[in-house]
């Protein structure tokens, strides 16, 4: 992944009863549609970009003046407002002058090395055209207003541009409704479900035809545009109950993906033609990339993580829509999975060694040998085979649970730590183990790796150490959830942004863990899951962060925002909607 780490001061965006944010001064808006995604900047600069296609322009609209409302994809100041529509790839200013100056686009991401011709601009009546080899703008004046559209050709701009002003800010409006989920709640809990929404929503694209191409991992992952299995598997969580025909779709193309031996990419790549030609040049010349995306569709070869996700991402959509078709079409990748993993189990007692290298979540961490995060979701791939192969293929049914048996009883034995009350991070075959407490280990509660009491102990310690307002031991006082403490020991298990000390997955928030966490307590009955719920979007709000940020810390700032993962927290509220209305009269649980 390219995360961005954007720290600008910016306005506190306060909640607003109707779940629309206010600022006094303009924020960054990140929005994203279907073919449509860009960013408009407090200092007025409009980017404008095509799923598979890449950055294509930037219009410069001067001033804004503020206050401004904000909602998903829409923005209204004093005497202006932004709508972007869902149905073609179109935008409507108004009240913003025709006289705006746009640029080109130099290249469709920042690894374009030849763009070849340069992009123009040239008057057709009373629009202006951008022309590039890989995509069109064309800017229409109407009536005071001013209507974008583009796409990856004339034709597909052009059909965009017939839309009328009044059905934009229709759709706009539209989206807003179908993104608040949970009108019921407190300002800051209504307005978390709705951006939530709006990340998991605006995630799934269209090709020019109109047809699903893939869930975006965010707003800024999409060039080259790729689908991830990872950040797809927790994309998914709200959308099984919000679009499940878009759950379907993901899981038939990330099995193209899966290789014959059962390896699989970080992500598939789905660029449109200029931009795989473009990215294909800079895979193949690149000495770092080249090493790194072995074939021509992968987006980081070989993940270990990655089939693991196929298969719980199946067995979660089957739950929630009632539909095996994805498990017969797939059933043969997932036996060859099973058997890929089986052979990783050198010592037979159902635990897969993960090799020396950083392909997991934790791509800044090199962790071989027993990883608990991975372990959790090979125990809950293996209950998925023995569950969902019960009739169709006994044999490797019962083979895998009684792998699942044996997987659970040597993760209690070999990873569980008495004095600590909670698993190691990861244990080498040298014997070395990371002892800290680290958030992505709740894939062993969700997949009852760990006896009750256990899960439960984890969770108690979570809250001690994990919890930033509860952690003295940690300088910045109360801001979120960390996902890791203390910081690593061994400074050559890190590198890049996680060699520092409350950065990235050694230390900072990353409010999909934090959605996980406050589910395993809301589904166990316990306390303290408003916490990990809402105080990421807090200080989202606090910093003027608009959209569902990716990660944070304090001393480092925030990643992307329109998070597509950082979805699953609007997920867990809408799933365990009785307890969290319920709760939300008391106090906010702060440790």
């Amino acid at each position: 992944m390219v995360a961005v780490e954007l720290d600008r001061p910016a306005a506190p965006l306060v909640p607003l009863a109707s779940g629309l944010l206010q600022a006094k001064a303009p924020v960054h808006l990140p929005f994203m549609a279907p073919r449509l995604q860009g960013d408009l900047l407090p200092d007025g600069r409009l980017s404008i970009s095509i799923w598979g296609a890449g950055h294509l322009a930037t219009l410069y609209l001067g001033a804004l003046p503020g206050p401004v409302t904000y909602g998903p994809n829409r923005a209204e100041g004093a005497g202006w407002s932004l709508h972007v529509a869902r149905s073609a790839p179109a935008l409507l200013l108004r009240g913003v002058s025709d006289a705006a100056r746009v640029t080109p686009a130099p290249r469709c991401a920042w690894w374009h090395r030849d763009s070849g011709r340069p992009g123009t601009v040239r008057r057709d009546d009373d629009r202006r055209i951008v022309d590039l080899p890989w995509g069109c703008v064309v800017l229409q004046p109407r009536d005071g207003d001013l209507v974008v559209a583009a796409g990856t050709d004339r034709a597909e701009a052009e059909a965009a541009l017939a839309l009328p002003a009044a059905a934009i800010m229709a759709e706009a409006e539209a989206h807003i409704r179908a993104t608040d989920r949970l009108p019921a709640a407190d300002p800051v809990l209504r307005s978390m479900v709705q951006q939530g929404a709006h990340a998991a929503l605006s995630s799934i694209r269209r090709d020019p035809a109109g047809r699903f191409a893939g869930l975006a991992a965010g707003q800024a992952y999409s060039a080259p545009a790729r689908t991830y299995y990872r950040d797809g598997y927790w994309t998914v969580q709200p959308l099984l109950a919000l679009a499940p025909e878009a759950v379907r779709d993901e899981i038939d193309m990330l099995a193209a993906g899966i290789q014959p031996d059962g390896e699989a990419p970080s992500a598939v790549i789905l660029s449109g033609p200029q931009q795989s030609a473009a990215w294909e040049v800079f895979r193949r010349t690149d000495p770092f990339i080249s090493k790194e995306h072995l074939r021509p569709g992968d987006w980081w070869s070989d993940h270990f993580d990655s089939p693991l996700f196929f298969i719980l991402m199946i067995a979660d959509y089957v739950r929630a829509a009632g539909d095996t078709g994805p498990v017969e079409r797939h059933w043969r990748m997932i036996r060859t999975i099973y058997r890929r993993y089986r052979g990783f189990d050198a010592a037979g007692d159902g635990l897969p060694v993960k090799p020396n290298h950083e392909r997991d979540w934790a791509d800044n961490v090199y962790r071989q040998g027993l990883v608990a995060y991975d372990l959790g979701l090979w125990v809950g791939a293996l209950d998925t085979i023995a569950g969902l192969g019960r009739d169709r293929d006994p044999e490797l049914a019962a083979e895998a649970a009684g792998a699942a048996a044996r997987a659970r009883e040597a993760i209690g034995r070999r990873l569980w730590l008495a004095d600590r009350g909670w698993c190691a991070e990861y244990r080498n075959d040298d014997g070395y183990t990371e002892d800290h407490l680290a958030i992505d280990s709740l894939t062993l509660l969700r997949s009852d790796a760990l006896a009750p009491e256990r899960a439960e102990a984890t969770l108690e310690a979570m809250q001690r150490w994990l919890y930033s307002g509860a952690n003295a031991d940690q300088p910045y006082g109360d801001w979120g959830v960390l996902c890791a403490f203390p910081p690593y020991k061994r400074r050559r298990d890190t590198r890049a942004k996680s060699a520092f000390a409350f950065r990235y997955h050694n230390g900072s928030d990353w409010p999909y863990w934090d959605g996980v966490l406050a589910r395993e307590l809301l589904r166990r009955g316990l306390p303290g899951w408003r916490y990990p719920l809402l105080r990421w979007w807090e200080s989202c709000l606090e910093n003027g962060w608009l959209g569902a940020v990716e990660y944070f810390s304090p001393p480092f700032g925030r990643g992307s925002l329109l998070q597509g993962w950082s979805g699953v927290p609007a997920g867990v509220a809408l799933e365990f909607a009785s307890q969290v209305l319920a709760g939300q009269a008391r106090n906010h649980q702060r440790p």
